[in-house]
């Protein structure tokens, strides 16, 4: 067994949880920013829990997994720092967007609209 990821990609912290081979579970909370120490805190906080310099190149034979989220367009959307955000589920799905438009403070910060999708059976 190698390595095992999950992390949390948020707008001021990322938090990531490790599975050694050993199977030791191992935690890491760093910037998401910060740019005068590291370009990006996720690959940072795996080069940390694995020990592996900064100059040295990261051992991805030894990684199995790698789970991660973000809770930053979310965030983006509650604290109405965005004003239109575009979602696109898989292919499998009948629509092909998700649009969310921000409407009224009051009730919701957001409404979902659903655009219209024609559906066909191709011949062959």
């Amino acid at each position: 067994m190698g390595w095992q990821f999950w992390i949390d990609r948020g707008g001021t912290f990322t938090d990531i949880v490790a599975r050694s081979p050993e199977g030791n579970l191992r935690i890491h909370k760093l910037l998401s920013e910060n740019p005068t120490v590291y370009t990006d805190a996720v690959i940072q906080g795996i080069r940390d829990l694995m020990e592996v310099e900064a100059s040295a190149p990261l051992p991805t034979d030894q990684i199995d997994v790698v789970k991660m989220g973000t809770t930053v367009a979310t965030n983006a959307l509650l604290e109405r720092r965005a004003i239109a955000q575009y979602l696109s589920p898989p292919r499998a799905l009948p629509m092909s967007y998700e649009s969310v438009t921000k409407t009224d403070p009051i009730s919701l910060p957001y409404r979902l609209s659903y655009p219209r999708c024609s559906m066909s059976k191709s011949s062959k």
